[in-house]
């Protein structure tokens, strides 16, 4: 009887690859090169204005200054920053609209993977083809649809919103706009749910919802975290949908750091503060979430 041979999976390769002694020394000089910058960025953060616009970030060491004026400067409404005000727009934006954009998905996502209605493929391909269109191409329709409803002729279709430059018009914006990703990334990992348990709990009984709540929910953590850490970061960085959409009042941190160097770029010192607190939630998030980003990049890349 002939054995036959079974290769190991790509994660266990790259996994047995990168405990090596090289594959550690490798992973520490990209680690050390990555975060290199961002060190230099909190460092020069806390230096004084005549000593970043003098020298290089790493002269800290030899004659160290702290000083906290240019966290003060941004963060401060007296200097007519008020970079706190952007940043509580940026989590008031970023978190209700991840969660929304999550939830939306994890439902087309068992909807594509789990029941069975006419044109099934057909749609989750014309959605997966809509990650092709340019988001700038979108920006007239939607706004049209938030202003003034859809008609076709003189019929209307939809209502108008009456939700201009309002917040939930940026939840709603970037919902729409991040959809296909969301959804194509949620169903591979849905999809590949073994259907013994799925068959299971609808032989006991369970509906769609319930199956969907005990079953698929719980299994999908990981996923769902990564989708949301990727979610969250691209909607918190993005400058054009909070812009638009947003109006004056409910500007993001991204489009007042713009305006923090000044008209002639003469306050380019306080962009190192500014930039830092832009990125501590970002930081935040990732980082506590680490773990479910990792296993969620990995489940069902191999099937068992």
């Amino acid at each position: 009887m002939t054995a036959i041979r079974t290769s190991p999976p790509i994660g266990t390769k790259v996994a047995t690859t990168l405990g090596t002694r090289a594959g550690k020394v490798f992973v520490w000089l990209i680690a050390i090169l990555w975060t290199v910058p961002t060190f230099g960025l909190l460092v020069s953060s806390i230096r004084p204005e005549r000593q970043i616009k003098s020298s290089g970030w790493w002269t800290f060491f030899a004659h160290p200054t702290f000083t906290l004026a240019n966290y003060s400067s941004v963060l401060g409404s007296k200097s007519g920053i008020n970079l706190g005000k952007y940043f509580l727009n940026s989590v008031k934006i970023a978190v209700p609209a991840t969660i929304i954009s999550v939830v939306v998905a994890s439902l087309a996502a068992y909807a594509f993977s789990w029941m069975t209605f006419k044109g099934r493929d057909w749609l989750f391909t014309a959605v997966v083809a809509m990650l092709v269109v340019p988001l700038q191409m979108a920006i007239v329709p939607v706004l049209r649809l938030f202003l003034r409803g859809a008609h076709i002729g003189s019929f209307p279709i939809l209502p108008s919103l009456h939700l201009s430059n309002s917040v939930v018009e940026v939840w709603i914006a970037h919902a729409i706009f991040g959809m296909p990703f969301c959804v194509f990334m949620l169903k591979n990992f849905v999809s590949a749910i073994p259907v013994d348990l799925v068959e299971a709990a609808r032989i006991d009984g369970a509906g769609h919802l319930t199956v969907f709540r005990k079953v698929i929910i719980p299994l999908s953590v990981p996923a769902l975290a990564s989708l949301g850490i990727f979610q969250f970061l691209f909607i918190w960085n993005d400058f054009f949908i909070g812009k638009i959409f947003g109006g004056e009042a409910n500007q993001p941190i991204t489009a007042k750091l713009v305006q923090v160097s000044g008209n002639r770029g003469q306050d380019w010192h306080l962009l190192t503060s500014a930039a830092f607190v832009s990125m501590i939630v970002p930081l935040i998030v990732f980082f506590s979430l680490q773990r479910f980003f990792v296993r969620g990049l990995l489940a069902g890349s191999v099937k068992g």
